[in-house]
């Protein structure tokens, strides 16, 4: 009896995350813009009610999908905050966002790349904030020459772990190479493997 109780209390929460996927497979295909609530809804055998249960819009679809992500780039930017010197803190923050994108490639390519989940995310101030951060962390100093090297590495992190040239590549290999690569435009000491 108290198992099926747990089974039972559990549906929800496997309606949810069903929810969720199929919205990111949608999204994916059709865009943010392009994906409604009655094509995820359909998609899964659902009435529109049933999606309205869980989610009021796709902007609180959009928001459940990137919680994971935001929480732990929180943690990473702690942690990096946390330590002593600029060098430091730019390797903490390199190493945890070289993480967080290798195992987010497909939400980084979404918010990369689709217009709508940007524009989406631009009412999100605690989001944006969020972006903004890792940049400044990763600079080494108040220069020019610091700020652009933690955009082109910001950049050039996302665009490549999420890129679909790349999915053919084993995770632990692209991070090693991208956290590499990271540390050269930084101007980091390289460390050995």
């Amino acid at each position: 009896m108290r198992a099926a109780t747990h089974a039972d209390s559990r549906g929800p929460e496997r309606t949810r995350q069903r929810l969720l996927d199929e919205a990111c497979r949608l999204f994916a295909m059709h865009s943010f813009a392009g994906t409604s609530l009655q094509m995820i809804a359909d998609t899964l055998g659902v009435t529109k009610a049933a999606v309205y249960h869980h989610f009021k819009t796709r902007d609180d679809i959009l928001t459940a999908v990137i919680q994971p992500a935001i929480e732990e780039m929180h943690a990473i930017i702690t942690a990096a905050e946390a330590q002593r010197t600029p060098s430091a803190r730019a390797d903490a923050m390199l190493s945890g966002l070289v993480d967080l994108t290798v195992k987010h490639r497909g939400l980084i390519a979404m918010i990369g790349t689709d217009p709508g989940v940007t524009s989406a995310l631009q009412s999100h101030p605690d989001v944006v904030e969020l972006f903004r951060r890792p940049g400044e962390l990763m600079a080494l100093d108040d220069s020019a020459e610091a700020e652009i090297n933690a955009t082109l590495a910001l950049a050039g992190i996302a665009t490549t772990a999420s890129s679909p040239v790349m999915q053919h590549h084993d995770a632990d290999m692209l991070r090693r190479h991208l956290l590499a690569a990271g540390r050269r435009i930084l101007g980091l000491r390289t460390r050995k493997p």
